[in-house]
């Protein structure tokens, strides 16, 4: 008897401990990776990533045990310019002949209200692993009409190209670039 209420306690115990684990939802098209760039301090260059995949986990209970990974294809780099994208790709920006992916690995989040917070991780590029931290917003969760349920965020950061060794600036200037990652996630 004390075997079986045992057993009941650490089923008790681990099933709050349990988090929810999404797919991020690239087939459906309904997620991105977006940047942008200033042009000579005159205009802003858009861009994105055509080609990535990730996961994600939350626990509604334990919000700070969130955690994140996420592959782009850095070949797939689209700044609907192919002249320019060409550039992007060389050993100036990305290197995609040496460096085919970038990635992400969260390492901790620090929850806010109503589901936003900070997710704090290493972001890999050209090579170079750095640090970064992105400011997430919860954008909602529930069921979909196909009888999955789904969950979405927003993160943002800023980036300095210096850091992850990308050689190309003008005068050293524009170095900051603005990137937003917006996932929508099918729970597995």
């Amino acid at each position: 008897m004390k075997k079986l209420f045992t057993l009941l306690f650490l089923l008790l115990t681990f099933n709050h401990a349990w988090a929810d684990d999404y797919v991020i939802d690239t087939k459906g098209y309904h997620a991105f990776v977006q940047f942008k760039i200033s042009h000579l301090g005159y205009s802003w260059l858009y861009g994105r990533f055509d080609v990535f995949s990730g996961e994600f986990s939350y626990d509604e209970q334990q919000p700070e045990k969130a955690t994140i990974n996420m592959t782009v294809q850095t070949n797939s780099v689209n700044t609907n310019n192919p002249a320019r994208d060409k550039h992007l790709r060389s050993d100036d920006f990305l290197d995609v002949a040496n460096h085919p992916t970038a990635s992400f690995e969260s390492t901790s989040f620090e929850p806010t209200l109503n589901g936003h917070g900070t997710m704090k991780g290493n972001l890999t590029i050209n090579g170079v692993t750095q640090p970064i931290e992105l400011d997430v917003n919860f954008i909602g969760a529930g069921k979909d009409p196909w009888g999955g349920e789904r969950r979405g965020y927003e993160a943002t950061t800023e980036l300095t190209l210096e850091n992850f060794k990308i050689k190309k600036s003008i005068n050293g200037a524009y170095q900051t670039l603005f990137l937003t990652v917006s996932v929508e996630g099918i729970k597995k």
